[in-house]
């Protein structure tokens, strides 16, 4: 493990995850807008919001400064994506991108939050924390917004998803991984979840949710 005064630094690799993280939850966002046959506006609008929720909740928390603030490349990143899903073919985004972009974002995301936590001297557990918040929030304000249930209310292995890169993240820079290598590790394991739940329809049991082979056999007074 790293010696408590080494704080970790962000490097070429997880300022890269940072933007592929802005730029596809911003499209993320445009989808949800297409989706509704909104205007240019509203996709610009809930693609900034989207890509810009977690992170900003992360700095605040964490007391940096909040990272498209003093800039404009994240922005015009965000800018970007949405215009991107507005131009293209509607055939490129119908069906399941949505739920693509977001597993790309996911993974990219929660690995640049928790290092970006890490770099503030934050502890390993709350780094982890940080990691999913920065992940998750904005896609929950989008679909907030939207009007649609949010994803955190299904059993989809979403959170979790966020959870493994984020823990990984943390994890493998505590046992004392190159910055690099456990970036790409992290996200590809989280990615690999996520997708993983998308294609399979994977998810977690609910709370007071019985096993399929008990429902109806008469054990429980069902019909």
């Amino acid at each position: 493990m790293p010696p408590d005064d080494v704080i970790l630094v962000i490097g070429p690799v997880l300022e890269a995850l940072n933007y592929v993280g802005i730029g596809v939850f911003a499209a993320s966002g445009a989808v949800l807008a297409a989706e509704r046959r909104q205007t240019l506006v509203t996709f610009l609008f809930f693609g900034v919001v989207t890509a810009v929720s977690g992170g900003t909740a992360r700095d605040l928390l964490i007391g940096a400064p909040v990272f498209w603030v003093a800039e404009n490349a994240t922005l015009l990143v965000c800018f970007a994506g949405a215009l991107a899903v507005w131009i293209a073919p509607r055939r490129l985004w119908s069906g399941a991108a949505l739920a693509w972009l977001d597993a790309v974002g996911l993974a990219a995301y929660a690995v640049y939050g928790a290092s970006k936590a890490l770099s503030f001297g934050v502890a390993p557990l709350p780094a982890f924390a940080l990691g999913v918040v920065t992940a998750c929030l904005g896609g929950i304000i989008r679909d907030v917004l939207a009007g649609q249930p949010s994803i955190l209310m299904k059993p989809e292995l979403y959170v979790t998803a966020a959870a493994l890169a984020s823990g990984a993240m943390v994890g493998l820079v505590e046992l004392g991984a190159s910055t690099r290598l456990a970036a790409l590790v992290a996200a590809a394991l989280g990615f690999a979840l996520r997708a993983a739940a998308i294609v399979w329809r994977l998810g977690l049991p609910a709370y007071g949710a019985r096993p399929q082979s008990a429902v109806g056999d008469g054990r429980d007074g069902s019909p």
